[in-house]
């Protein structure tokens, strides 16, 4: 990714493509490894055992060592995507969060709404709202670094802050996507299965934005369970939609 010919943004390198710098990490045995994306907006590291260090483990890492000095405000500001660990992560310190639909103006609109200063999505587009009101791949790997210096601890140490919960997707084919939110049967379907994964995980089905999709994710300890209870909704979705 070192010979730009401005027509290779963002292939197989940087933030969406990280498996070179888990190889480099290793390779090199590395504390850690930062990646950028093209526009420079998001980050995500790798540490010394090459995993993934993702926007929910940037949020987490950010958001406790901020409480500690008395400098975190408001909730921390996440999408519907971000993972449930991440919020079981914030409720052991008694940090709420609140999420909004994708996208990261969403987001901002969110922080500035509740006077939060720190938002962002799993993808790491992180917002730091004291320093500016986009997000900044680069500030935000040296926010992290500086929690590192500050707090003495690795990022291996900051790796076990979330513990991600198995996340299932299932995208299901429709002939209308905008009747589901007014389908009595599927919002049924849904709501006994947020029922049943309550306080252990969640339920998220939403239209996809562009594809004549409708997309249920299911988060939770038990991937076998995930399994049964995106079946369950999937199956009322193809009775009802197609």
């Amino acid at each position: 990714g070192d010979t730009p010919d401005g027509l290779r943004i963002n292939l197989d390198c940087g933030a969406t493509h990280f498996q070179p710098l888990q190889q480099a990490v290793l390779r090199e045995k590395a504390n850690l490894g930062i990646a950028f994306d093209g526009d420079g907006d998001r980050v995500i590291f790798v540490n010394s055992k090459g995993e993934v260090f993702n926007g929910d483990c940037i949020l987490a890492a950010l958001a406790f060592h901020w409480k500690e000095k008395g400098i975190l405000q408001g909730p921390v500001v996440t999408t519907v995507m971000a993972n449930f660990g991440l919020e079981q992560a914030l409720q052991s310190r008694q940090i709420a969060m609140v999420r909004t639909p994708v996208g990261d103006r969403y987001v901002l609109e969110e922080m500035l709404r509740l006077n939060a200063n720190l938002g962002g999505e799993q993808s790491g587009h992180i917002i730091l709202l004291d320093h500016g009101v986009t997000g900044d791949g680069c500030l935000t790997a040296l926010q992290i670094l500086k929690v590192l210096v500050e707090s003495g601890k690795t990022l291996d140490d900051l790796s076990t802050l979330v513990q991600e919960f198995p996340q299932l997707l299932v995208n299901i084919p429709v002939q209308n996507k905008k009747r589901m939110q007014q389908d009595k049967e599927i919002r049924k379907a849904i709501q006994l299965e947020e029922m049943k994964l309550k306080g252990r995980g969640r339920i998220l089905v939403r239209p996809s934005g562009t594809e004549p999709l409708v997309r249920v994710m299911a988060e939770g300890p038990d991937a076998k369970e995930l399994e049964e209870v995106v079946a369950r909704v999937a199956k009322t979705i193809e009775m009802r939609l197609r």
